[in-house]
């Protein structure tokens, strides 16, 4: 059943969708203000955060290595439903924490400060919290202090919305080259030109992060797109799209960008980045879909992309894959989304939360926290649209799956 709840939720993704910032990469001013935060307020642990359906997802943190939260079982799930700071002063005498997980387990969390990321509108779409492992007490100029840098992470997202290169590599920022690809998109749909869109991954950066750490990290991406870009012409529209991840879209046929890519992955291969006496090597695996009559939009041209590009993961990395409709289940047109969903089963006796992605007539893309428990059948609802619908698991990436309507 519908609820005002469900309603002010599915408002509050609308707002937060807004402002493109899930699953984007780190960002030097979102990464001060955790460390300032820290600093100032004297505490181990500082985040800057915003949430969806089922996670709590951090741009910015400072003190744990990981980088998001099961909603359900954070803090800050509280504080974005209320109008002012949540101050808690000792997690273990307060009876909505005193059983979280983070708080008897690992971290062992005992203070905590939150305050929400206020839109313009009044849409609360995360946080800004100080965490502290010994009981503490938080007066008002703390608070204000909390209270100021907030401020300023959403003037951050304010100006990062008319940003228009990475600030890392200096390419197109996510929000500018979907902008620029959305033009080339209805200028080829219209004039019939040919168009096709790149996307490659940086393979195992994770571990060039976790071995060297994140400046070497950001040497490898600032020099692959200095690469990359060098090897491009000035018409290519070429973006940061997610961490390790770039798109390019180029008027070339499916022919012609095959041709490029492989220039692309061999200029990647070529570059050596020294680091001490160890030389790293760096390679990139790397998806082509060429534009034709099936697909109306730049989401889906850029799925198919992002499919071929795991397809070459899967197949051993350092490789190029085409699109290809026959090798791969041919889906009608989806339109992203980011709603609140919930996966029923168990004779409707169980559900996990999970965020939609995208939605068509067919089926839907979804993610969640954990995909274990999840059955290849279950029911699908959004409870903000009326929506029910039974689906079945039909691929999966990571902790994104993909949904086939039955």
């Amino acid at each position: 059943m519908q609820t005002a709840a469900d309603l002010r939720e599915a408002a509050r993704l609308q707002a937060l969708d807004r402002f493109d910032i899930l699953d984007t990469p780190r960002e030097a001013s979102f990464d001060r203000i955790t460390r300032l935060i820290r600093t100032v307020l004297d505490v181990p642990i500082a985040i800057v955060s915003v949430i969806d359906r089922h996670r709590q997802w951090y741009k910015a943190c400072e003190g744990l290595s990981t980088g998001e939260a099961e909603r359900k079982d954070t803090f800050c799930r509280h504080t974005v439903l209320m109008d002012g700071p949540l101050i808690v002063r000792d997690a273990t005498k307060d009876p909505r924490f005193a059983d979280n997980p983070h708080v008897r387990n690992d971290p062992h969390i005992r203070f905590y400060a939150g305050v929400p990321l206020r839109t313009r509108d009044g849409h609360n779409i995360g946080s800004v919290c100080a965490i502290g492992y010994k009981p503490r007490e938080f007066g008002s100029l703390e608070t204000a202090i909390l209270q100021d840098f907030s401020d300023l992470v959403m003037d951050q997202l304010e100006m990062r919305q008319h940003a228009s290169s990475d600030a890392l590599t200096g390419v197109l920022s996510r929000r500018a080259f979907m902008e620029q690809g959305r033009r080339a998109f209805a200028l080829a749909k219209r004039q019939r030109f040919d168009l096709s869109c790149i996307v490659f991954d940086v393979d195992h950066f994770k571990s060039v992060n976790d071995t060297f750490g994140h400046a070497v990290g950001d040497e490898v991406l600032s020099g692959v797109a200095r690469r990359c870009g060098a090897a491009l012409r000035d018409v290519d529209i070429f973006g940061r799209v997610g961490g390790e991840e770039f798109a390019i879209l180029m008027y070339s046929s499916r022919k012609g960008a095959l041709e490029s890519a492989e220039r692309l992955r061999g200029a990647i291969e070529a570059m050596k980045l020294a680091h001490g006496t160890v030389e790293i090597a760096v390679t990139a695996s790397l998806g082509v879909a060429p534009l034709d009559s099936t697909i109306s939009s730049l989401h889906d041209l850029i799925e198919r992309a992002d499919t071929a590009m795991y397809s070459s993961k899967h197949a051993g990395r350092n490789r190029t894959t085409v699109w290809n409709s026959l090798a791969n289940d041919e889906a009608r047109p989806r339109r992203r989304v980011l709603k609140a969903g919930q996966i029923v089963f168990n004779a409707r006796m169980s559900t996990i939360d999970c965020t939609v992605r995208s939605l068509g007539e067919d089926g839907a893309t979804i993610d969640v926290s954990n995909i274990a428990g999840i059955p290849e059948q279950f029911l699908l609802v959004i409870r903000a649209d009326k929506f029910e619908t039974k689906c079945r698991v039909v691929s999966q990436k990571e902790r994104r799956l993909e949904l086939s309507f039955d």
